[in-house]
């Protein structure tokens, strides 16, 4: 790549015009950052060679210019066609300030010189498109479309803050650029007092509670929980003064707000250009800058993508281990557990050498094709088929001797399972993972047994936390009379929290295990069809006593509701908080990532992002985390080509990888590792590419900041290059300060546009 050496005057801007008729003669400015006066640019460690200048171009302020066709290597001038195919590519864009006159084509690029990034050091090509949003000229008509975007972000940024989720700080203090004292959304993270804080373990996970009765009184009505100062104020109605105000009536009025902007058709447009322009801008700045992310990463010892720390933000428990771990586990359990009584049926004990006979199989029968847990071509768009894949041997019996927390055996061999699983997590020590576990509201003891199995079997690692999932399945519940309406499912998942929360000393091993919880976790098959749109006028929960299912929005709201409530009194308590982190965009409708979008801090899959273009913007804008896994959708609902996590990725959304259920879709030891490297070769995603995306995982995942600071570096919760340590993410500064500048620009320019049109 041709570089050159002149003096570079300290400006903010640099622009370079290049008229041609015809075919267009464009003039290229690539700039390394301010330079002191005399120094060299290199090109491969040659100084570049001299060329001569187009007299029809125009120099400012000393900037050396090259005319394209000026290369004259077979590299260079391989390099210029890629460049001229991407510059062609954005210059097609609408509203980019390439304006055409009588066949005369003028073109206009700007690369910024000086910034406060290159003032803190960071030097790189840096390339953008004059006037991103002129307000006198290209983008005077979308004015109200800014506006409606901004509109959108702070709903979000309303609900974050009442439920003490994270929003992004980036996108926060543009919105609130004006305001003196303002303090961004952000996750309460408590202190752990009587215990040292380290960087690995911040707390004893079966510390016996030493906080008592806070006296704060709770009950429910109509699906949410309200709080109470105390006795008087519950018999008065009078609402305890922290409790968030979280309005049925506002919410369904901003979903319908959020509805209605993402399918305002002129901001779907708009918000497709923006979309490609990024994704056109980060091609441009891998043809500038991947030599340089290259060396950059080379120069740090020791650190390279295998020991760089990653999260896998979305894997059930259930099926964290592949499926020759499995086989090779209930061999083992044969062989020197077989009199051991594991089941009950039909009122009689049976012990697992007779549950196999029962199966016309023993130990050396069994194989992977026999076990047949693995997805295949036949679970394509059969979410059903796949829940089947559950069972080992097909037989429901074998998923609850060995797959289940609460059994006859008091889910001792699903402990082992899961215990040599974060053992092998540990042997790697550079993976971590936070593994979903089922609660499913159909009795109000399902915590404290859940807590107890976890307590008895002595389940920690330092490498795991736990998100609880909640299958929507009140349908079933309803039908066989678990439950009468859906208040008593609510109450059933919050109950339990609320009391433990408030007195800690009523479920002590549930305290204990909340505190390695980070989230809770909406799943179940999204492509079932849903009779019943959430409005208003909805039959509250504890009038919700039909058989039909809730939809996806309502269950959203009242899960997310009363975490909001419970979040509030386990921050008065100085207790860890619980964020929202549903499956969401996987299959089905894709207007559930309209409620996800207000409530959740993160998603999972989010494949259908890539069918709204308003919405995959705002998800930009904001910042969402979105935990997505190629190999999953590859085998249940999108092949792995047609994938949109390389097109998220370069657009700039906040993206991981991650593995679903391993049992099910992968072959390895290290399924993570198996997504990355599948990843790498399918899609050629570079080294920075890959710790980029490990890097994701890390900020998307809940483990506390103590944790992540060890992982990332002591700043790792500041913005762009100041929060990223290379020795520790092997991310290159170049990377990080590119995804950052390219954020803020839009950001600015969106709420510049905004406030204009107000």
């Amino acid at each position: 790549m041709a570089m050159f050496g002149e003096e570079l005057v300290d400006k903010s801007t640099k622009v370079i015009e290049a008229t041609a008729n015809g075919t267009a003669t464009l003039g290229i400015l690539i700039s390394n950052g301010p330079r002191k006066s005399g120094t060299t640019n290199h090109v491969d460690g040659r100084d570049s060679p001299d060329i001569g200048f187009d007299p029809d171009l125009e120099y400012i302020g000393g900037d050396t210019v090259f005319p394209l066709g000026a290369f004259t290597t077979p590299e260079e001038e391989q390099f210029e066609e890629e460049l001229e195919a991407s510059l062609a590519q954005v210059s097609s864009l609408p509203g980019q300030a390439f304006s055409y006159d009588k066949g005369e084509m003028s073109r206009r690029l700007s690369l910024g010189t000086v910034s406060q990034l290159a003032a803190a050091g960071v030097r790189y090509h840096r390339l953008s498109i004059t006037a991103g949003i002129d307000i006198k000229s290209a983008f005077e008509g979308d004015l109200d479309l800014c506006h409606l975007l901004m509109k959108a972000l702070q709903i979000r940024e309303k609900y974050m803050a009442l439920s003490l989720q994270n929003f992004c700080q980036i996108t926060s203090r543009v919105l609130h650029r004006n305001e003196i004292d303002f303090e961004p959304v952000t996750k309460f993270e408590p202190d752990y007092p009587g215990q040292s804080p380290s960087a690995t373990s911040p707390y004893d996970p079966f510390l016996e509670p030493q906080l008592r009765d806070c006296g704060l009184k709770f009950e429910m009505r109509k699906g949410l929980f309200h709080v109470y100062e105390n006795e008087e104020d519950l018999l008065l109605g009078r609402v305890w003064s922290k409790m968030p105000n979280i309005d049925l009536k506002t919410f369904v009025d901003d979903m319908n707000t959020v509805f209605h902007i993402c399918v305002n058709g002129p901001l779907k447009s708009f918000c497709y250009r923006r979309l490609s322009y990024l994704e056109s801008c980060f091609q441009l700045h891998v043809l500038l800058n991947e030599r340089t992310e290259t060396a950059e990463q080379k120069s740090v010892r020791h650190r390279d993508f295998y020991n760089v720390r990653k999260v896998d933000t979305h894997v059930h428990a259930a099926s964290c281990m592949n499926q020759k771990h499995l086989l090779r586990f209930i061999k083992k359990k044969m062989k020197v557990d077989s009199t051991k009584k594991v089941i009950v049926r039909d009122s009689q004990e049976l012990t697992l050498s007779e549950v196999f006979s029962s199966l016309s199989m023993s130990a050396y029968d069994l194989s992977v094709d026999q076990l047949d847990v693995h997805a295949d071509r036949n679970t394509f768009h059969r979410f059903d088929k796949f829940n089947l894949k559950y069972n080992p041997v097909g037989e429901s019996r074998l998923r609850e001797i060995f797959l289940k927390s609460d059994n006859h055996i008091q889910g001792r061999y699903f402990a082992e399972l899961l215990k040599e699983v974060m053992s092998d997590l540990e042997d790697s020590k550079y993976q971590k993972a936070e593994l979903r576990i089922s609660i499913y509201g159909r009795s109000i003891d399902e915590w404290d047994k859940l807590a107890n199995w976890a307590h008895e079997n002595k389940i920690y690692s330092d490498h795991v936390r736990w998100l609880i999932q909640v299958p929507r399945l009140y349908d079933v519940y309803q039908k066989n009379g678990s439950v009468t309406n859906f208040e008593e499912m609510l109450k059933n998942l919050f109950l339990p929290l609320f009391e433990v929360s408030v007195n800690p000393q009523t479920h002590p091993k549930l305290h204990m295990f909340l505190q390695q919880t980070v989230g809770f976790d909406s799943v179940d098959d999204e492509s079932k069809p849903e009779h019943h749109s959430f409005r208003q006028t909805s039959p509250p929960p504890d009038e919700w006593k039909t058989a039909e299912n809730p939809p996806y929005s309502y269950y959203l709201y009242y899960m997310y509701a009363n975490m909001a409530v419970l979040n509030h009194i386990r921050k008065e308590r100085n207790m860890n908080t619980f964020v929202f982190r549903p499956h969401c965009g996987e299959a089905g409708y894709w207007h559930h990532l309209v409620p996800s979008f207000m409530l959740a801090e993160n998603i999972s899959h989010g494949l259908l992002l890539r069918k709204v273009p308003a919405l995959q913007y705002l998800y930009y804008l904001a910042q969402i985390g979105v935990a997505m896994s190629p190999l999953s959708n590859n085998l249940l609902f999108l092949d792995i080509h047609r994938n949109p996590l390389p097109q998220f990725f370069q657009r700039g959304l906040l993206v991981s990888v991650s593995t679903d259920d391993p049992l099910q879709f992968h072959f390895t030891k290290e399924p993570l590792m198996e997504e990355y490297s599948i990843a790498s070769q399918v899609w050629k995603l570079s080294p920075s590419d890959m710790c980029e995306l490990a890097r994701n995982s890390v900020l998307m995942s809940g483990f506390e900041r103590l944790v992540k600071q060890h992982w990332l570096g002591e700043d790792c919760w500041k913005p762009g290059p100041v929060g990223n340590d290379v020795t520790k993410t092997n991310v290159p500064d170049i990377r990080v300060a590119y995804r950052h500048e390219t954020l803020v620009s839009e950001l600015d320019n969106i709420c510049n546009a905004g406030v204009k049109h107000i």
